[in-house]
């Protein structure tokens, strides 16, 4: 791209240096007879690295820089515990080019021995620093600080990512998390103890391993015994004390099953590992701790690192790398040296974009999007772009909470007065107690007998079944937008800036839309599509899919369709978007749109291919048949919000609007900093434009969906992704967690789901 003023940015990428002329070899190891065990293959193969040279070994693949005479190779070792000669045969697979897989995969293989050297302490997939660890008593937690590392090949470069990362490790041993469940349910413990276990990380403390629970077993304790690879039968208590000098003190505790994965299971472990609760401690936050604000800001005082406090961190896991001799002795074996400074190149910031509002007499309302991106002032006192008219509404509320209720609603109107809202008095429907039963009771009633526009619900707290039913009620069996307010919203301090937000809420659901910025492209359609899980049914996900029907952007169609495999997701994508293009035609006399930009949300990294050969090849199948002879211009786009790349100017956070699309990109995508952050490190968004005809040039793509990110009506702000694909997260969001079924297709056409 072009557009903006260039500005040179810094990103938490080091350079590996290698010689040109570098080429890799792959070889494929066997051994006769077979041995098992990955760490034995190591060790036999280490016997013979002067023959070799450098070489890189997982257990069945072998790298090298050089080429190895002859081909294949012959080596012969012995098995030292039980002294049988093994035959080593090591076979050419070919060499590797830089776009490959296993070039990659050879690098961070040869990162992750780096790191080892370091005394860091590999939990699940990443290291952490157990030394450095920092204890948080009040709370029983601990906080390791970690470091994630990955290599690829950029456009020039090969580029190593690190990233600074925390680990949250519990004091409590699952045994006490047992004992909880004994006090808590007396009878019903063994369900609840399951319930709260299985799916769960433990960290055993004796080898610093982390494993999923997937089962509990009642009938085995740590009085049972097992058999030994040698055959000797030996219980669970002597087994820790002889192995790692651990005294169990609870013999009659039940054991955690866990699964062990696919290659420790080639590797001659056994399908199931027994695990003793009072040797396990609890990993990452409970629900109840992520809901407390106390907690999280605390810990956020730890885990929250600023710009520069980021890169002096940065800068500081680098020289520690760069002083251990053994890392420097591996990289110069492979003609490799890791730059010691954070990477640097040129970036752009885009100008602000301008906000438009309805003005008087058809006048437009003209503002900046101001250098933080928060128009909340200039939003308040200027008119809606459209203002829906309401007519008829309902507002239900448990008796007590009445009178708020009604000073609510006064504050309500007034706000909504200064952007010529007008809202009308509601009919109040009492109800005589806050339960789910007696809100659906009254919601059934008032739709009955009024037949509102919108309902208003008064909730004392924010118990997820209360909701659920309210939103079941509106959104799945009968089609009227909601409103749900939780009781301390009524009498907060900053009450004239939540009504402010309400107002607008309503009238995005009822048809409004508070403003808009301009988007020069006339027959646009842009989508979003997200994905959510059940959490209910975890097989289950829900995709959701919102898609704009006018050119100001103050319309969307939505649908959700649920699925259990990649195939069914992308036969509803496709069917989805057909449907949109139908609203389309309606909303613009019969014409189909000229452009269609879709920005997919919710695909992990290995997926991308998939996505190509499946979703975009199956839309433009779809899209060829409806358009008939007009030609299809579409741009389908990757959107990941999840990644480790960190941006920083000076230093200090790059400002909304910062585009980084060389150096530590690929051809065709680009990272984009779109909201501002008060605290911390701001994280750009990835984009990843895996096709494109839609005849826009890159400049002209990152200014659209830099536009797109100040769209999203709950917030007078800018968002991390582009607005369609923050209505298609908070849709299924809602219908993963909430409804659990899809919503009456009467709402298609409002944004009920805000």
């Amino acid at each position: 791209g072009t557009s903006g003023r260039q500005v040179t940015l810094k990103a938490n990428y080091f350079r590996l240096e290698t010689h040109t002329n570098w080429c890799l070899y792959q070889y494929r190891v066997d051994f006769a007879p077979e041995e098992d065990r990955t760490v034995v293959r190591k060790g036999l193969l280490r016997n013979h690295k002067p023959v070799l040279g450098g070489y890189i070994f997982d257990g069945t693949m072998m790298f090298t820089s050089h080429r190895l005479n002859p081909d294949p190779m012959e080596l012969f070792s012995t098995r030292e515990s039980d002294k049988t000669p093994i035959r080593i045969t090591v076979r050419l697979v070919g060499d590797l080019t830089e776009g490959d897989y296993h070039y990659i995969q050879f690098f961070n293989i040869l990162m992750r021995k780096a790191l080892g050297y370091l005394q860091l302490q590999l939990v699940g997939r990443n290291f952490f620093d157990a030394l450095a660890k920092i204890v948080v008593p009040k709370y029983n937690l601990e906080l390791w600080p970690g470091y994630l590392t990955s290599i690829r090949q950029h456009e020039t470069n090969i580029l190593m990512c690190s990233e600074i990362t925390h680990k949250v490790m519990r004091q409590d041993t699952v045994l006490e998390l047992l004992t909880e469940c004994v006090q808590r349910g007396e009878r019903r413990y063994k369900e609840l103890f399951k319930q709260a276990i299985i799916g769960a990380v433990v960290l055993t403390d004796y080898n610093n391993r982390t494993y999923r629970v997937d089962d509990v077993d009642f009938d085995v304790t740590p009085s049972s015994t097992f058999e030994l690879r040698r055959g000797e039968q030996v219980s669970y208590i002597d087994y820790y004390l002889r192995k790692y000098q651990r005294k169990i003190y609870s013999v009659d505790q039940p054991l955690l099953v866990t699964r062990t994965k696919a290659r420790e299971q080639r590797a001659g472990q056994d399908e199931f590992v027994y695990l003793v609760p009072e040797l396990c401690r609890m990993t990452g936050l409970t629900d109840e701790m992520r809901g407390n604000f106390n907690v999280m800001r605390d810990l956020a005082e730890h885990t929250r690192v600023g710009p520069q406090g980021r890169m002096d961190r940065l800068n500081a896991f680098n020289r520690r790398l760069l002083k251990e001799q053994n890392v420097r002795t591996d990289l110069l074996e492979w003609n490799m040296r890791l730059a010691d400074k954070l990477i640097e190149f040129q970036g752009r910031v885009l100008p602000q974009e301008k906000i438009l509002q309805g003005g008087h007499q058809g006048q437009e309302v003209k503002y900046d999007a101001g250098p933080l991106t928060d128009w909340t002032k200039e939003l308040r006192s200027n008119p809606m772009l459209v203002i829906p008219a309401l007519n008829n509404w309902v507002v239900i509320c448990p008796n007590r909470l009445r009178r708020d209720a009604q000073n609510f609603v006064s504050t309500l109107v007034r706000a909504a007065q200064g952007m010529r809202f007008v809202i009308p008095q509601p009919y109040f429907c009492d109800i005589p107690d806050d339960r789910a039963s007696s809100f659906v009771q009254a919601l059934e009633q008032v739709i009955s007998s009024r037949d509102p526009q919108m309902i208003m619900c008064i909730v004392t707290n924010n118990r997820l079944d209360r909701y659920a039913a309210i939103k079941k009620k509106c959104c799945v069996d009968r089609a009227v937008p909601t409103q749900v307010i939780v009781a301390r919203s009524l009498t907060a301090k900053s009450v004239m800036s939540i009504a402010t937000k309400v107002a607008i809420q309503m009238s995005c659901k009822i048809g409004g839309a508070p403003w808009t910025v301009e988007i020069p492209l006339s027959g646009l359609m842009v989508v979003g599509f997200d994905v959510c899980h059940d959490t209910t049914t975890k097989e289950k996900s829900y995709g959701a899919l919102v898609a704009s029907l006018d050119k100001p952007f103050s319309r969307y169609f939505s649908a959700v369709s649920a699925h259990t495999t990649g195939e069914e997701l992308s036969n509803y994508l496709t069917s989805n978007i057909a449907k949109a293009l139908h609203k389309y035609k309606e909303y613009n006399g019969g014409a189909l749109p000229q452009r269609i930009v879709i920005y997919r949300d919710g695909v992990g990294e290995g997926q991308i291919p998939y996505v190509y050969k499946h979703e975009v090849e199956l839309l433009k199948e779809r899209l060829n048949i409806m358009y008939g002879s007009q030609p299809v211009r579409m741009a389908f786009i990757v959107v990941t919000k999840r990644i480790n790349t960190r941006l920083f100017l000076g230093n200090g956070n790059p400002p909304p609007g910062t585009v980084a699309d060389d150096c530590i990109t690929m051809p065709y995508d680009f990272f984009l900093v779109s909201q501002s952050v008060r605290q911390g490190t701001v994280s750009p968004t990835s984009y990843n434009v895996i096709s494109d005809n839609v005849g826009l040039d890159p400049d002209k793509l990152q200014r659209l969906t830099y536009k797109l990110t100040h769209l999203y009506f709950n917030w007078s702000g800018t968002v991390r992704v582009p607005a369609p694909c923050q209505y298609a997260h908070k849709l299924a969001y809602l219908v993963g967690q909430a409804l659990h079924n899809a919503p009456s297709s009467r709402l298609e056409d409002l944004l009920y789901f805000l």
